[in-house]
């Protein structure tokens, strides 16, 4: 095994050291920092900066960030994150953004999937069927 695969595979590690019940916590991380810092690892620094990308990977899975022109109410908010736990097996937490450009509906992001029910997405995909 080279270098840069112990490096991932102890990143990959200090990820699941920093999961509570398959969530990614901040005490968990917290912890899982002190106990790095105690030991002296000769690349701690790339280390770190590879768990940092898993950590960051982690979050966004973990986290809706919904895209709405106007604020939505906290009962529409609880729907969403109801569903896209259910969808996606695992607690999902919602994270509300303002976007004026989309007119109206909603768009909702969850790491690299993204659902757009807005009528901006709406405008933008019967444009590129007609091109």
């Amino acid at each position: 095994m080279n270098r840069d695969q112990k490096i991932t595979k102890l990143a990959k590690k200090l990820l699941e050291l920093s999961k509570d019940n398959g969530v990614v916590t901040e005490s968990k991380v917290a912890k899982v920092l002190a106990g790095f810092q105690q030991v002296q690892h000769r690349r701690h620094l790339t280390v770190l900066k590879t768990f940092l990308n898993y950590l960051r990977r982690e979050v966004a899975l973990q986290t809706a960030v919904v895209s709405t022109p106007t604020r939505l109410s906290d009962d529409a908010l609880k729907a969403i994150e109801v569903q896209f736990s259910k969808l996606y097996n695992r607690p999902v937490n919602t994270v509300t953004q303002l976007d004026t450009s989309l007119i109206a509906g909603v768009r909702v992001r969850v790491g690299d999937d993204v659902y757009d029910a807005s009528i901006a997405g709406c405008l933008q995909r019967i444009a590129e069927s007609v091109n």
